[in-house]
């Protein structure tokens, strides 16, 4: 009887010791104070609460753990169940969140000069951890830190490395396609249709608009193909540049086959979730469907399309772009307009053919290859959802795509979903890699250059991409300061209690999704920070007014995080998209951001006063297009001059 009394006493202490260091709660590095911050916790037990500093938190199941929000005041950290095991953050003033990246900026718009200033950006943010963690001596350890661990973090983060890789090998085929005189062909070809600035421009703007499905694909080959066209004909780097930039983004934010499609779907399918779980309602309307109802309200993209157009058909500029115009005509594409000093080695060898395939064939295995990688990509990644989902693919994986709800689906649903599916940075690296091998074939194979040469030529179109890749690099690593020291979060409780009226959800999501794009460099980072907020925000104070349709305020906030985020991404220095854009047409990259910005600016206060205030009170949509694309007209037709 005492052995069975003792096993008793010892599988219960064992089972209790288990329920007591069962629950881990795992903070992030920094905490910022007084700032909701939503902190994970593992439990191998059913939980509801946990008693902080005697405040009941409550938790939300999400997956195979919890999360809770928590508020703190200071590093005092006290769980009522002092056998919960955590790591005590680092818990600092929000406002010390901002000076990162507005140092940056700053001091890039200032000096003009953006390598020093991400360095100073990223070693703030650093050395700012470093002092609340380990005093003086953090600081100059910081020193060491902005290498060893967020440049190292941007080098090896898989989605980099591709961006990287990519740009390098379409640096490769286009100087291998420059030597072997395949690019004078097709200059020569364009040359036809780019008669005089004007065509020339709008040359460039219909391929932005060919090139839909990926942005950075679109910069990237765009940016290289027009660039010796418009040299001649003295259309300034800074003009490309934007019309570049200002066609990629614009046109893979409201196409409805993109690279962007699967993290808007993702993020708005769980925003419904949200809404059907706090408000007790069914949503039948599919995440796509809701996607494509919000393009109805994309003011900002759409603007900047024919915002660009009229500059380009009017031969019109204004503010520092007018300058640089001015100059450019005058003086042509002198030596220190461009970036790149190896671009002088691009010159046609001298067996070169001049004849256009040579560049036409590489460069739209480029295009096609990446459309091609993202429907392989997608459908392996639809066939393996719907496998782990129990759909029955007897009829193959195209016929049971979008079928999961019990309906069949139209030809371009389906394709969205493919395309939302796919891996696009694997498509972008099998088509360049394909583009670049078909580039030297064709170049040793008619005999142009040898093979020797040809990788010559290959190292020489890698190095000109070098200079923007490490300001890509740094500006990845100080997006990673910004995520240690929780700058978007910062932003979003400084502007949240002003999420008061209904008509103010769409407007602020406007503004506030601008500012944290520009803040942090990001507007994929800025879109999953601000869709889970203003989902079911947007919906839940929509349907407590009923002076308000709860969908189209529902839809004007899902547009407005995508085209604040845009619009921010277009002013930033620090943004991807931006510096690649410089990349491309080898502009000077603080040049670009100068002459760009009071073009973004202007169409951003277009969009927010014509558009996106205006649909919140229930104007159509179609007038608040006419009159902003109107007035978008008269604003080139009165401000610009005339070049």
């Amino acid at each position: 009887m005492l052995r069975k009394i003792t096993t008793i006493l010892f599988v219960t202490f064992l089972f209790a010791g288990q329920m007591a260091f069962s629950q881990n709660v795992i903070f992030p590095e920094v905490v910022l104070k007084n700032v909701p911050t939503d902190i994970q916790v593992q439990s191998e037990v059913e939980l509801e609460y946990l008693i902080l500093n005697g405040d009941t938190l409550n938790l939300n199941k999400t997956g195979d753990n919890y999360v809770m929000n928590v508020v703190l005041e200071n590093d005092n950290i006290q769980f009522e169940n002092t056998n919960i095991q955590f790591e005590k953050p680092l818990v600092i003033p929000g406002w010390l969140s901002l000076l990162p990246p507005l140092i940056a900026i700053i001091l890039a718009l200032i000096f003009k000069e953006v390598l020093s200033s991400l360095f100073l950006g990223i070693f703030i943010g650093a050395a700012t951890i470093g002092f609340y963690g380990g005093g003086v001596s953090g600081i100059f350890a910081a020193f060491f830190t902005v290498l060893d661990h967020y440049i190292l973090d941007a080098l090896l983060d898989p989605g980099h490395a591709s961006v990287i890789l990519f740009s390098v090998i379409i640096g490769s085929i286009v100087a291998i396609i420059s030597k072997n005189g395949g690019m004078q062909g097709v200059v020569n070809r364009l040359i036809k249709f780019a008669t005089n600035r004007k065509s020339g421009m709008l040359t460039a703007y219909f391929l932005g608009l060919a090139i839909f499905f990926d942005d950075y694909a679109n910069t990237l080959v765009v940016g290289n193909t027009m660039r010796p066209i418009t040299d001649k004909l003295k259309i300034s780097r800074e003009k490309l540049a934007y019309i570049v930039d200002s066609t990629a983004a614009p046109i893979a934010a409201v196409a409805f086959i993109t690279t962007w499609i699967g993290a808007e779907l993702t993020y708005i399918s769980d925003g419904i979730s949200k809404i059907e779980m706090q408000q007790g309602v069914v949503i039948a309307e599919s995440a796509y469907g809701i996607f494509i109802n919000s393009l109805a309200y994309s003011f900002y993209p759409v603007f900047t399309l024919f915002f660009v157009f009229f500059l380009l058909y009017k031969q019109r500029d204004f503010g520092p772009m007018y300058k640089a115009e001015v100059k450019t005509i005058k003086e042509g594409i002198t030596a220190d307009t461009v970036t790149n000093r190896e671009l002088e080695e691009f010159n046609p060898v001298k067996n070169a053919k001049i004849k256009a395939y040579n560049a036409i064939i590489p460069i739209f295995i480029v295009i096609s290859g990446t459309f091609l990688g993202l429907l392989v990509t997608g459908i392996s990644a639809s066939n393996t959802e719907l496998l782990a989902a129990g759909i029955d693919l007897s009829n193959g994986t195209w016929a049971a795509i979008g079928t999961e709800g019990g309906d069949s689906v139209g030809f371009f649903r389906k394709l969205g979903i493919v395309i939302g599916n796919a891996d696009s940075y694997v498509a972008l690296l099998w088509s360049s890699m394909a583009g670049l091998a078909a580039a030297i074939v064709m170049t040793v194979s008619q005999r142009i250059m040898s093979l020797k040469e040809a990788m010559d030529a290959m190292i020489v179109g890698i190095n000109t991409m070098m200079p923007a890749v490490v300001i890509l690099i740094l500006a990845w690593s100080l997006a990673g300061v910004t995520e240690s020291l929780s700058t978007a979060e910062y932003l979003k409780a400084f502007f949240g209690s002003d999420f008061s009226h209904v008509w103010v959800i769409p407007a602020l999501t406007f503004v506030l999704s601008a500012f944290i794009a520009f803040s942090t460099g990001s507007s994929w980072s800025t879109m999953a920070l601000m869709y889970p907020l203003v989902i079911p925000l947007s919906f839940a104070v929509a349907a407590g007014d009923p002076n308000f349709s709860e969908m189209a305020i529902l839809y004007n906030t899902i547009a407005s995080v995508l085209a604040g985020s845009v619009l921010g991404d277009h002013c930033s220095p620090i943004s991807d998209t931006t510096i690649l854009s410089s990349l491309a047409t080898s502009c000077d990259h603080i040049q670009h951001v100068r002459t760009q910005m009071p073009y973004a600016l202007s169409v951003g206060a277009v969009a927010l006063f014509i558009g996106v205030i205006p649909t919140a009170f229930g104007v159509p949509s179609l007038v608040a297009f006419g009159v902003g694309i109107v007035l978008l007209y008269l604003i080139v037709h009165f401000v610009g001059k005339k070049v």
